[in-house]
């Protein structure tokens, strides 16, 4: 079993005269994707953030980017076509020069509407790409690395038996795939049929095998997702992962208290689940809490949660147009209480842009790159590693032109090289 650890920063000596000055940050890299058909790369020199490389590239609506940082490469999700399946997403991979370039090395077709992917593996090292197809009502995998016009591996396409709460609800969509702390399940929110998607992984083969999905209460439309647990009994658990995830255990039988936390667009919400490894050899989930993670437990009208990150016992939700900082849109900081898992609202601070699509904190836990949407902004936000508090916007920059509020424009996604 591979055990990781979060790289520490070095340690600067500090001369007499630098003491009073803040100490430089360590230099990153990112990468963006933008509903214009370009792939950027940045840097981040501690201070500033400065465009490095732009590239035409994955398709024509670039929306979410994968990096397996074992082997370099960037795997690029276009979210163009549909269920019809005379249309078609496509898949993209890239190696990751040392200067941040990126350098195609394959493309296949997928299902259409291809927005989040995530990797997982089996028990022999091989490497496998789960996608959510949006508006393809699908999930599918492929076998990693990705070659040329390499078909799926599995693909699920989903129907609707009934209709949904809104306009929105119009056909079951698939908007995240994401591990349980043990490596052994992937799930998957589908904002349009209220469900949440279960699925096993076969350790021998990589294959998903479907477990009974959860049904999330009818009109909430959960979007984004992420687990908890306290690792109890189960020393093969490393605490540096990013997000505060644990790296991949097979030893299902020895993980402690797990829970998940459920960002739901629709219904403005967020669900807390308990979740159990059942004899079935899937996962159970009951729902313990349903909260607003808004101020008085209002959701202001028009705005929607979008991404959930959690580190430690703090957790983060980014709230689209609810201008809570007019002219910007906001962070909300959540603690999860210690007994019971249960979530309240700590604070709410600034997202420093409109329409916070998608956020993620670096494994150093200092600092979180915040890609607004509609502004076309990446916002470099310090955090507190001890209090898990946001700060001030330390750095920002705008990748591509700014996109209009409520459409498929502007900037859809930002991950660090990590």
């Amino acid at each position: 079993m591979r055990l990781t650890h979060a790289p520490l920063l070095s340690l600067l000596a500090l001369t007499s005269a630098s003491l009073q000055q803040t100490p430089p940050r360590a230099s990153a890299r990112l990468w963006a994707t933008h509903y214009n058909g370009n792939v950027y790369s940045i840097f981040f020199n501690g201070h500033d953030l400065s465009l490095t490389d732009t590239v035409k590239t994955c398709g024509s609506m670039p929306s979410w980017l994968t990096f397996d940082p074992e082997t370099r490469t960037v795997y690029c999700s276009d979210e163009d076509g549909t269920a019809d399946p005379s249309t078609n997403g496509s898949l993209w991979a890239y190696d990751a020069g040392e200067d941040g370039k990126l350098h195609q090395t394959a493309k296949t077709n997928t299902v259409g509407g291809g927005v989040h992917s995530v990797i997982y593996e089996d028990e022999n090292g091989g490497k496998y790409l789960a996608i959510a197809h949006y508006e393809g009502s699908a999930i599918s995998t492929f076998g990693l690395p990705l070659r040329d016009n390499e078909p799926a591996t599995q693909e699920f396409h989903f129907n609707m038996t009934h209709e949904g709460a809104v306009a929105q609800q119009d056909a079951p969509h698939p908007h995240e795939v994401f591990l349980d702390p043990t490596g052994s399940f992937v799930v998957s929110p589908d904002l349009g049929a209220d469900l949440l998607r279960v699925y096993s992984i076969d350790s021998g083969s990589g294959q998903l095998q479907q477990c009974p999905p959860v049904n999330i209460t009818f009109g909430s439309g959960p979007r984004h997702g992420v687990f908890w647990t306290d690792g109890t009994n189960n020393d093969t658990f490393s605490t540096g992962s990013q997000d505060g995830r644990p790296e991949h255990s097979r030893q299902v039988a020895a993980v402690g208290k797990t829970m998940m936390y459920l960002a739901n667009e629709i219904g403005g919400t967020v669900d807390v689940f308990e979740v159990a490894y059942a004899r079935s050899g899937c996962l159970s989930f009951e729902k313990t809490q349903t909260m607003v993670p808004y101020s008085n437990s209002t959701m202001p009208k028009g705005a929607t949660p979008a991404e959930i990150r959690l580190i430690g016992d703090v957790l983060y939700v980014s709230i689209r147009t609810d201008q809570g900082f007019a002219p910007n849109d906001s962070i909300v900081t959540l603690d999860r209480l210690p007994r019971g898992g249960a979530v309240m609202l700590r604070k709410k601070t600034s997202s420093y842009g409109k329409v916070p699509r998608t956020f993620t904190i670096n494994r150093a836990g200092d600092l979180v790159a915040i890609g607004n949407q509609a502004t076309s902004t990446i916002s470099i936000v310090r955090r507190d590693r001890q209090t898990g508090d946001l700060g001030e916007e330390i750095a920002v920059l705008q990748v591509g032109e700014p996109g209009k509020v409520g459409t498929a424009e502007g900037l859809s996604s930002v991950i660090w090289e990590e």
